[in-house]
């Protein structure tokens, strides 16, 4: 579809959108307007469900977005739709495929209900996510973990989609990769917290799909904080997702190897960037930035690393966060020929050479971003305590803002306490003396961020 084309039907999207909110509030739900206008929402979406699984609308200032694809402010119907989702706090509605019309109503009857900043709030649909502009006392939205990790694991069965298309087709699905970054570069900018604990979880039966998925979080993590934005965060994040696309052609008797690879095994592994880029290059729609990181991906600043005798003056800042991304990701991983490392000790391999393979200042920033003990994880305080971490203090990353969960006799507090290690004082827990396995203590810790 070209950008003429997508444009026409965003905008027709909207019409029909708007049309469904006047018809609810102008007319009894059973009148046969009330029913058209619906029917003729959902036919729209099942035809743009046909190409994609998601459709996104959103606001960004005073405009009107679908997915990719701003549609220019015209009519007072456009006008009335912006409005509306303006005052009931509403930045971004997705729908996903599978929307059923019933759906859609009980969507736009809320929406146009008298008093929807708080009804959208009890709105829970399987097709249909609302994200809210509701703010408390200038503090960031508040997080609803469920729907966290409903995108997760979207992105996660994107990504197998993505990679099945590049295997059976030659190219991977670009409009099915760029919605769902939109989706996660929305997040990544709003409130990445969950988004970023969230690929701490990992399905290993799936471990390449997830994988992409959290290279593409973390390295948009990091070019929020470099204060990149909008067009580029999302081609970034696309890049990302993509980095490692060119496995589709290595031998899965090689990818899957549990032994120690051989030297004609890695050779072929390593040509992965290589394919990835080649790929790339000729899948229509995606930008020139994702054959570049999926070749350079592997490169180091000193000259080290693949493809062999490949050298650059300088790497791309994308390949650069993307590298940083990726080897936190497989080295916190746990695998069935390789154990999970710590955070630092994943630091320590980024940090070694005297800082020549990764640039320090990224790397510095990256640990500012993701900390020592990252959010969500379990771990137990020096002084016994079993606590879940909530956020990251920059300037000292081993001391971050915890929520204690235990005693220090292991027993179920009765209502967890936030503390900041950071400004503790005398007799409060000061700092984490490690992690540990939320099995062991059965709980999940992303359910009390």
């Amino acid at each position: 579809m070209s950008s003429m084309q997508k444009a026409k039907f965003a905008e027709e999207l909207l019409r029909r959108f708007a049309a469904a909110l006047r018809a609810v509030q102008l007319y009894a739900p059973t009148h046969p307007l009330v029913g058209r206008s619906i029917k003729a929402l959902a036919d729209a979406l099942e035809l743009a469900h046909a190409t994609t699984p998601t459709v996104a609308i959103g606001l960004v200032g005073e405009e009107i977005v679908v997915s990719d694809t701003p549609v220019a402010r015209a009519g007072e119907s456009m006008g009335k739709l912006i409005g509306q989702l303006q005052e009931a706090g509403i930045e971004r509605v997705v729908i996903e495929k599978g929307v059923t019309p019933d759906e859609l109503a009980q969507l736009v009857r809320t929406l146009g209900g008298r008093d929807a900043s708080q009804t959208t709030r009890a709105l829970a649909l399987r097709h249909i996510r609302v994200g809210r502009l509701q703010l408390d006392r200038g503090e960031a939205p508040a997080v609803d973990i469920q729907d966290y990790r409903r995108l997760y694991n979207e992105a996660v069965s994107v990504a197998g989609r993505l990679w099945d298309s590049a295997q059976t087709e030659g190219m991977p699905d670009a409009d099915a990769g760029r919605n769902i970054v939109d989706a996660l570069a929305h997040e990544v900018s709003h409130n990445r917290t969950a988004l970023l604990a969230l690929t701490a979880l990992k399905s290993y039966d799936s471990y390449t799909f997830t994988h992409m998925v959290n290279v593409s979080i973390l390295t948009m993590g990091q070019a929020r904080g470099l204060g990149i934005e909008g067009a580029l965060l999302r081609e970034i994040g696309l890049a990302a997702l993509m980095h490692d696309i060119g496995k589709v052609r290595t031998p899965s008797e090689i990818l899957n190897k549990s032994d120690k690879l051989t030297d004609r095994e890695f050779d072929l592994l390593r040509h992965h960037t290589v394919d990835g880029a080649e790929i790339l290059r000729r899948t229509p729609e995606i930008p020139a930035l994702a054959p570049i990181v999926a070749f350079e991906h592997h490169l180091r600043l000193d000259g080290t690393g693949y493809p062999n005798g490949v050298s650059r003056p300088s790497l791309n800042l994308g390949t650069m966060i993307c590298g940083i991304a990726d080897v936190y990701d497989a080295m916190r991983s746990q695998r069935v020929y390789q154990e999970a490392f710590p955070t630092d000790r994943i630091l320590a391999v980024l940090q070694r050479n005297d800082g020549k393979q990764f640039d320090q200042n990224l790397v510095r920033r990256f640990v500012q971003l993701v900390g020592i003990y990252p959010v969500g994880n379990l771990v137990r305080l020096t002084t016994g305590e079993i606590a879940v971490v909530l956020k990251a203090y920059a300037p000292d990353p081993y001391r971050p803002r915890v929520r204690m969960l235990f005693d220090n006799a292991g027993a179920r507090v009765e209502r967890p306490v936030e503390v900041n290690l950071w400004e503790a004082r005398e007799g409060e827990p000061q700092s984490i003396q490690a992690p540990v396995d939320p099995a062991q203590f059965d709980v999940d810790p992303l359910s009390y961020l």
